[in-house]
């Protein structure tokens, strides 16, 4: 007997009503998640405690009780390891560096189109950092100390970055150590402003780098 995939929950905290009901509407119609929703921080943290762990938490950013990242910190510590991300309209590149200091899995955009949002959660569930392009070149763009161009090494690296290959396979091509290619990776991602490998290769991409 086949047995049915268990749903994704999924808590949705805003105080902006429209906004939790479009989300909560089109999630709760795919046969993959359960939604609960909040208008505040501490209703969010009362529905946590009163469900345990969501599988992935979306918390407005400028609702009552969130205090800047203060409540994010709250709800994250509260989450035992489970996704908690951001919701929120148009933060400035420190704002986005502060958010994902945190320990946040993502920043998603009000203006995120429904269906994005599904694929967003579901990455943020595998374990990956979601970040919209927009947001990933207003952090590259914003002044930073690391230099912003990659250097003829990092270039090598990111190209096997291209193919997939994982740190261990680069090493062996560049015949370099591998704790030198987690070292050029960290910095290649810092220069994209991406939050993992993966979103420097599509940042990459769609900035013509590769």
């Amino acid at each position: 007997m086949t047995q049915t995939p268990q749903k994704l929950s999924v808590l949705i905290a805003d105080d902006h009503e429209m906004v939790v009901e479009m989300f909560s509407l089109f999630l709760t119609a795919s046969s993959e998640m359960t939604v609960k929703t909040a208008k505040s921080l501490d209703e969010a943290l009362e529905r946590i405690k009163e469900h345990g762990p969501f599988d992935v938490t979306l918390l407005d950013l400028n609702m009552p009780g969130m205090n800047g990242v203060a409540g994010l910190v709250r709800a994250i510590k509260l989450s035992a390891g489970k996704p908690v991300a951001i919701l929120t309209s148009n933060p400035t590149p420190r704002m986005v560096d502060e958010i994902l200091a945190t320990g946040a899995s993502g920043i998603v955009l009000k203006t995120t189109p429904v269906r994005s949002l599904g694929n967003a959660i579901r990455f943020m569930h595998a374990g990956e950092h979601y970040l919209p392009l927009e947001l990933a070149r207003d952090r590259r763009q914003a002044p930073d100390s690391s230099g912003g161009r990659l250097t003829e090494k990092e270039m090598l690296v990111m190209s096997y970055l291209a193919e997939g290959r994982q740190n261990k396979e680069i090493a062996h091509g560049l015949n370099l150590a591998e704790p030198t290619i987690k070292m050029h990776v960290k910095s290649i991602c810092k220069k994209l402003g991406a939050t993992n490998r993966t979103q420097a290769v599509v940042t990459a991409r769609n900035l013509g780098i590769i």
